[in-house]
């Protein structure tokens, strides 16, 4: 009697087989740690556009950081300072404390933030107008977030190149592959994310 003859249409290639164990366990945990660094870069990229768009709003100051009297380390702005907006135009920086101002001021200065100059508007208080984004600023504002852009995908390599080494992935193996291909997705989430920021300044 002849054997029952076994179908190779349902057989999956090697280099398409699912990770299991201690390869998925490592992959699951890359995915999630280039997802961080996609949807910090994305949330980098939304403060830009804010700024290209003319939207102003307390998130422009989110890169200040104030070196407080008597303090170890620097603290964001919020920590000492209350921010709000005036007519849309202007944003106002209320200090917790008077003896802050002087920190928060320099603060401001050191961020190297484009167009935000802070001007005292009293013992507390410092104003700052954010004047409308000309096509120069917009573009400067693309030039930055293809500069973070760049820092992100070296973040994504690195990790894709410390999961490989720590699984011993062989060249050209089944595990190398698919973690060579949760990079390119990622990556190719940042090039949308640089690429639309482009669109929508370039459009106004």
């Amino acid at each position: 009697m002849k054997g029952k003859s076994t179908s190779t249409s349902s057989l999956v290639p090697g280099s398409e087989q699912p990770l299991s164990g201690e390869d998925l366990k490592e992959y699951t945990a890359a995915d999630s740690k280039m997802q961080t660094a996609v949807d910090w870069f994305r949330k980098e990229c939304a403060t830009y556009e804010g700024r290209g768009l003319g939207r102003v709003t307390p998130a422009l100051l989110q890169p200040v950081r104030v070196d407080v009297p008597g303090g170890r380390d620097t603290v964001p702005l919020t920590d000492v300072a209350i921010v709000g907006v005036r007519e849309g135009t202007t944003l106002i920086v209320t200090a917790l404390q008077d003896s802050h101002l002087s920190s928060i001021e320099k603060a401001i200065y050191a961020a190297k933030i484009p167009h935000i100059v802070p001007q005292r508007e009293d013992a507390r208080t410092i104003k700052i107008p954010v004047p409308r984004p000309t096509v120069e600023a917009r573009n400067e504002l693309v030039k930055a977030a293809s500069k973070q852009a760049e820092g992100t995908r070296v973040q994504l390599r690195r990790q894709e190149q410390s999961s490989v080494k720590k699984r011993k992935c062989e060249k050209g193996s089944m595990q190398m592959k698919q973690f060579h291909d949760l990079l390119l997705k990622h990556l190719k989430e940042v090039d949308n994310i640089v690429e639309n920021l482009r669109k929508r300044l370039a459009g106004k």
